[in-house]
Formats: structure tokens, C-alpha cells, sequence
């Protein structure tokens, strides 16, 4: 799902005219973001953690997200503090039935469905970035009933390079027809928050419980929750950040 109608063809992607752009679309990252599954994948590894004495700083986690849904250095760290090498596929497959088990429990974060429904309304167009592949990410949405509310949907088989490289953030300007001052990107790590800013969109950052430990020099706007602001209220900081560039 990479591509649907778009909503302002012939326009260069990723480009800018200050001070005269209009917001025309939103783009979210879905880890963490739109669905918690942050929290789930730290508490399976530090259950796995704990059975061999490995305890693990909550700023280390918030520096891991964003890049992968499983990301590498988790295993890395283990086998460090083992001396020696591990069955990662073992481990792989143990965690995740885990990590689905605590998913269960997990909802839709507040305000997402609200400011997607928002978002329809003024005929706005929805995109998806995500670091993660598609199966789990459309899976999910689709469990939620949420799939068919973004016109696309990337992640990370559609690119050569994941967050921090701002590529996944173009490929969805592009799907979507706009420009970069004409969206405004909704993340949870400062992973995606860097995407984001490289790619040039106004960049929200929601932290979630994990993220909540990192910094993020990237953001224009940080908030406790999506559903902190309105539509109006997003669009009217990213119209101030436009207003100020063209100043």
C-alpha cells in the first residue's frame, strides 16, 4: 500500500516555499505512536534480562527506538554480558510471543483516532512512516480498523535506509503529492523526530513510556499526548514555524 490518489500532483517533494504553504497532510510513525508497542518489546527483554542479572537504564531503551522493531543491539547487549554467542532466532521467537501477549493489553493511543477522524473531515491526506515492515505494522492496523484511514502506508521494505535517514519521510511526501511545509509529521522517538526535521516537515513528538527518557533537539513541539492539541492548534504551530522561516 505505497500509493493512492494524489492530492497535489506535479509539486516537487520534499522542497519548500516559506510562507506560503498550507498544511495538506499528516504523517505518522506507528510505533509507539499510534499503538504502544514500545512498552511491550522493553518489558519482554528485560524479562529475559533479568533471568541472567542484566539490568538495563530506561534511557538506553528510549536511544534504541525508532530504527527497528526488534533491533539488534537488544541481542547485542546480551551477549556482551554473556561473554558468548546466543540462538538469536530462539530468543527472537520466545520474546515476540511474549512481547503479543502484553500487546493484547495495549489500545490505541489517546487522540489518534480523534485527529485522524479530524483530518478526514478537512479532506486532508494520511500517510504511515515506519521503520518497521509491513506485516506488523498493517497488521495492526487492520486489527484496529485503521488501515484504510491513511491513502499510504511506508515502511521499511519500500526504502534502502530506515530512521534516522530521513528516506521513509520523502517516499510519503511523495506517495501522498506534497511538499515538505505542506505536512506535519507525528513521532515518539528522536530516531524519527530527526527523520522527520531531515526531511523538512513541521515534527510533533509524543513521547510515550519508553521514549518519555530521551531528548529531543529535533522536535518543534513536544506534547504529553495527541490528544493535548486540536487540528487547528497543530496546524497553527506549524503555520507560526513557516511565518518565522519566511521572516
Amino acid at each position: 500500500m505505497l500509493c493512492c490518489r494524489s492530492v497535489n500532483a506535479g509539486m516537487g517533494y520534499g522542497g519548500s516555499t516559506r510562507g506560503r504553504a498550507t498544511i495538506r497532510a499528516l504523517v505518522f510513525d506507528f510505533d509507539g505512536l499510534i499503538l504502544d508497542t514500545e512498552t511491550p518489546l522493553q518489558l519482554s527483554w528485560e524479562e529475559i534480562y533479568s533471568e541472567v542479572g542484566l539490568s538495563v537504564p530506561p534511557t538506553y531503551w528510549a536511544s534504541l527506538l525508532g530504527t527497528a522493531a526488534d533491533p539488534p543491539e537488544a541481542y547485542a547487549l546480551l551477549e556482551k554480558h554473556l561473554g558468548r554467542a546466543t540462538d538469536r532466532e530462539a530468543i527472537r521467537r520466545r520474546r515476540l510471543r511474549r512481547e503479543h501477549e502484553l500487546l493484547a493489553a495495549e489500545a490505541i493511543l489517546p487522540g489518534v483516532t480523534d485527529l485522524i477522524r479530524e483530518a478526514h473531515s478537512r479532506d486532508l491526506a494520511l500517510a504511515v512512516a515506519s521503520s518497521s515492515d509491513r506485516a506488523w505494522v498493517e497488521g495492526h492496523l487492520r486489527t484496529f480498523d485503521l488501515l484504510s484511514s491513511f491513502r499510504a502506508v511506508l515502511c521499511a521494505e519500500d526504502v534502502t535506509r530506515v530512521k534516522p535517514d530521513p528516506e521513509l519521510y520523502t517516499a510519503a511526501l511523495r506517495a501522498l503529492g506534497v511538499r515538505a511545509d505542506e505536512a506535519i509529521a507525528f513521532e515518539d522517538s528522536a530516531c524519527g523526530a530527526e527523520a522527520a526535521r531531515r526531511a523538512g516537515l513541521f515534527v510533533v513528538v509524543v513521547p510515550n513510556r519508553v521514549t518519555r527518557h530521551a531528548v529531543f533537539p529535533n522536535a518543534d513541539l513536544v506534547v504529553g499526548s495527541i490528544a493535548e492539541k486540536s487540528l487547528d492548534e497543530y496546524i497553527a504551530a506549524a503555520n507560526m514555524r513557516e511565518r518565522r522561516s519566511a521572516g
